[in-house]
């Protein structure tokens, strides 16, 4: 017997979850691993990403 799937059309929530929030600059940054080395600065470099829309900020220490 074959599995039969809903085809349900998803909710406006379901389908912008967490994207409201990144659009208003709520984002959930993480840090990403590796900490690389800015040659022309002399600084280490950490790379953040959003957890919801992957959007990239670096941020020199």
């Amino acid at each position: 017997m074959t599995n039969i799937l809903p085809f349900k059309r998803p909710r406006a929530a379901d389908k912008h979850q967490g994207n409201t929030l990144c659009k208003r600059g709520f984002h959930k940054w993480v840090a990403e691993p590796g900490t690389p080395f800015d040659v022309k600065t002399g600084r280490l470099v950490t790379r953040y990403r959003c957890s919801r829309c992957g959007v990239t900020k670096v941020e020199s220490r």
